[in-house]
């Protein structure tokens, strides 16, 4: 007779998420891995008198979800209570965030920084009423005059400032742009309080720092809401010297080694994989072997299934709704945007580049870069080829992270050379109507072509950029399914619509495959991590318009229910 299994899930569809995509009905977990797959029965003789046995009564099981891009402990940060929601539905005008900044700044002593994240102008009333309008300071001004308020945008690539805070951050109309970042200014050349890519870094580096607790704080609400949402992998991308810019500072070193005190307590509940980010916005090539060298060995000693650090992330453009992605075309109403690195022309931001490419590559080093615009990742994916035709590597897995307009061409050498691409399409549905202002109909309608890169070969991956967008997997599974306007309901796009598998594999067995552990994790087969997500519903047969609001009933973590919700 075969040893009991700890754990057994039966009467359900499991999707298995395997070379076939096989679906079954049970599947069974001994010693935290897969023990079986197959059906009701056959799995009934692994049900010993110790066995947990949970009925699921026609829901789904797939492999627990891999979010391949979430900035967990930024997303735990920019959260309340630690920071003001203004995303959409929790505002809907200007007047809602001034009116949630005042009540914030009615709660803490004069001084204090208020902070608040994601708004968009897609959503706000005052902006759709009149073509071109932006936040600007005098918007929060009066309800803030004694506190700095720095309020992120949805994309995390825009800050919205006080007038308390820009004098805070000492920017004046005489303040030099920093490389790769906007200060938008009225037409008196004063600032208006709205910082883009990395002038964001004149106010970030005059924010106080998280301590250790709060950044404890931050990680373990992230990953509770990671469990609630069937999620038990996710890569954190870019913590190190680099993330001192990006959202509160969260994403610095001492991120990095809250994670490795959490792991070696036993007290991190997740699989995290962590690209280190050497290099600031427009950080300067030759600073990259210096500050690779300081992290040299981080989080050695932590169990690779859990901690790991796998690569670099590089910031090389910013994002078409800001338009600040390099396009080959203009975007509508005049601009290219450009590289977001060192350098006075695309010529020499070009250059450092391959130069930062080619030093990641030849020190073996996996490489996810931040690039959207068509310019920006050809010119991304020419400087993976000349690294690799400079040092052969076989299975370096590079990856191009956002990826909003790859070419036809840039795909195709992709998928030639074994690279990957993330996308996001639970933003698509929330910027698909925006996005035909500022690109035009047509590059709008193309945006993240996730079946192109599909068809091409590419194990594309799904991701919510979280706190980009909430970390819903259910809704970028619709959206890649639908392309869809969640504003308007207009299809944007329809040809690169996938199907559920495609999907599916997006948050699953793709993004073990992007994390090196695709051997055992991300799919439901013997002897890998028993990681299970189970859902309310037929997810197969399931209309995709019906995808989004199936709630998660189960989440299985290494082995143990660590989320519950029948």
């Amino acid at each position: 007779m075969p040893r009991p299994a700890d754990l057994v899930l039966v009467n359900g569809t499991v999707l298995t998420v395997d070379a076939a995509f096989r679906t079954t009905q049970a599947v069974a977990v001994r010693d935290r891995r897969i023990a079986a797959t197959g059906s009701t029965r056959e799995l009934r003789e692994l049900i010993g008198p110790g066995t947990e046995v949970i009925d699921l009564q026609g829901r789904t099981a797939l492999p627990g979800v891999n979010d391949s891009h979430l900035h967990a402990a930024a997303f735990g940060a920019t959260r309340p209570p630690l920071a003001l929601d203004v995303a959409s539905p929790a505002v809907s005008s200007l007047a809602d965030i001034r009116e949630a900044v005042r009540r914030k700044a009615a709660e803490l002593p004069p001084g204090d920084w208020i902070f608040g994240n994601g708004w968009d102008v897609g959503y706000l009333k005052e902006c759709l009423a009149v073509r071109g309008r932006t936040p600007c300071r005098q918007d929060l001004d009066e309800v803030s005059p004694r506190h700095p308020v720095l309020l992120y945008e949805f994309s995390g690539h825009t800050s919205w400032l006080n007038s308390r805070a820009l004098e805070l951050a000492g920017i004046t109309a005489a303040t030099p742009v920093p490389p790769g970042g906007v200060i938008e200014t009225d037409a008196h050349g004063a600032p208006t309080g709205i910082l883009r890519e990395g002038a964001q870094d004149l106010v970030n580096s005059v924010v106080p720092l998280m301590d250790d607790a709060a950044r404890e704080a931050a990680i373990r609400s992230a990953v509770a809401v990671c469990h609630a949402e069937g999620i038990t992998s996710f890569t954190e991308p870019g913590l190190g010297p680099g993330g001192t810019s990006l959202f509160l500072g969260v994403a610095d070193t001492g991120t990095l080694e809250t994670y490795a005190r959490l792991e070696a307590a036993g007290e991190l509940r997740a699989r995290v994989s962590v690209l280190l980010l050497p290099l600031e916005m427009g950080g300067a090539a030759r600073h990259l072997p210096e500050r690779l060298a300081q992290l040299n060995g981080v989080c050695a000693d932590a169990d690779p299934r859990l901690l790991r650090v796998l690569g670099v992330k590089l910031f090389a453009d910013g994002i078409p709704p800001s338009r600040t992605a390099w396009m080959h075309e203009e975007y509508v109403g005049g601009g290219y945007g450009s590289l977001c690195l060192h350098g006075h022309s695309d010529a020499q931001r070009v250059e450092e580049l391959d130069a930062i490419v080619r030093h990641v590559h030849a020190a073996g080093h996996q490489l996810g870069v931040h690039i959207t615009g068509d310019h920006g990742i050809d010119a991304v994916v020419e400087a993976f080829e000349a690294a690799q035709t400079d040092a052969p590597r076989p299975d370096a897995r590079h990856y191009v992270i956002h990826g909003d307009f790859a070419s036809a061409r840039s795909l195709a050498t992709l998928a030639r050379h074994g690279w990957g691409i993330n996308m996001n399409p639970g933003v698509k549905d929330a910027i698909a109507d925006l996005m035909d202002g500022i690109v035009g109909p047509e590059r709008s309608a193309y945006q993240w072509p996730v079946r192109s890169a599909a068809e091409a070969g590419i194990p594309v991956t799904a991701s919510s950029d979280a706190p980009i967008t909430y970390p819903d997997w259910r809704r970028g599974v619709a959206s890649m399914m639908l392309r869809e306007s969640k504003a308007s309901g207009r299809q944007s796009g329809p040809e690169q619509c996938v199907g559920l598998e495609t999907a599916i594999r997006a948050y699953t067995s793709n993004a073990a495959w992007q994390d090196f552990a695709e051997s055992w994790k991300g799919s439901l087969e013997v002897g890998k991590a028993a990681d299970i997500c189970v859902v309310d519903g037929d997810l197969p047969h399931a209309d995709p318009h019906e995808i989004a609001e199936l709630p998660v009933a189960l989440t299985v973590f290494d082995g143990e229910v660590v989320h519950d919700a029948r």
